[in-house]
């Protein structure tokens, strides 16, 4: 897998991180990124510092409709959290130096723990628009890594990633989910390049590899964030059927749609974690 540039380097990596620590004078327990449609979370934060993408040296602005492109700092269920809201996606041109950077950074500034959040198309066929599922596993479809090049400070060469997804992270937001009486799946995420939605073709060879949802996005935070130690917790809000499932064709506004309309759930579900998780 290779990569296609070494944008944002490792000194550009501390100084980002130097700068963040600065504007906040503390550390994040938590660092949250917000996918598509997601961004609401961002909002509720207290007393928050918000600080645009393209403020921190090396980092463009998101270029995605439903993505903010700004980081936000401060209180959320009285824990110290950074929510990056809105993420950078290989298929906007993004080298993975780029891709992976925010939570390199987040790394370097200290933070130990990663939640993500995405919008995924359902590939298993128990899913339905308004899903919620936690991440169990990935299938990396994007034929590249973050890890490639030389071995940046702090980082594992060969991280384990037989177990990617903290496993208990992954029992306090089913007992969670469980207290709050809201359902949630469980399943393997499949990351693609895109933009394009997928064939009614690759959707069935995703199902038979044993994908049961696809997106474009995570699974390179995802390993940048174990190649640094980090513990991860990860959730797909599955926003459409994917092609050959859905009815209908496929479109980014229905994405965008489906967050509005899960907002609630997820909000709730999130503020919970943030009392449980150790």
């Amino acid at each position: 897998m290779g990569d296609e540039g070494s944008v944002m380097d490792e000194s550009e990596i501390t100084r980002a991180a130097g700068l963040l620590r600065e504007r906040l004078d503390w550390t994040p327990e938590i660092m949250a990124v917000l996918g598509s449609g997601l961004g609401f979370l961002a909002d509720a934060v207290d007393e928050p510092v918000s600080i645009p993408f393209d403020e921190i040296p090396g980092l463009p602005s998101a270029g995605v409709a439903g993505h903010q492109g700004r980081y936000v700092a401060g209180l959320l269920e009285g824990r110290r959290v950074l929510v990056q809201a809105g993420r950078f996606h290989v298929y906007e041109g993004h080298p993975m130096g780029v891709v992976a950077a925010p939570v390199r950074i987040a790394a370097g500034m200290g933070v130990e723990r990663l939640l993500l959040t995405n919008a995924a198309g359902g590939i298993n066929r128990r899913f339905s628009p308004g899903t919620i599922m936690v991440l169990e596993d990935h299938l990396n479809l994007m034929w590249r890594g973050p890890l490639v090049g030389p071995v940046r400070e702090g980082e594992e060469r060969f991280p384990d990633m037989s177990a990617a997804y903290d496993p208990e992270f992954r029992e306090v937001a089913r007992r969670v989910a469980l207290g709050l009486d809201l359902e949630l799946a469980r399943g393997v995420y499949a990351a693609v390049t895109g933009p394009s939605y997928e064939t009614p073709a690759e959707i069935r060879m995703l199902a038979a590899l044993g994908a049961d949802a696809v997106g474009m996005s995570t699974v390179p935070e995802v390993i940048a964030a174990r190649a640094a130690g980090m513990r991860v917790l990860a959730f797909s809000l599955i926003t459409n059927l994917a092609a050959g499932i859905s009815p209908t064709p496929l479109s980014h506004q229905e994405v965008l749609e489906a967050g509005r309309e899960a907002a609630g759930r997820f909000e709730a579900l999130v503020r919970a974690l943030l009392t449980e998780l150790p």
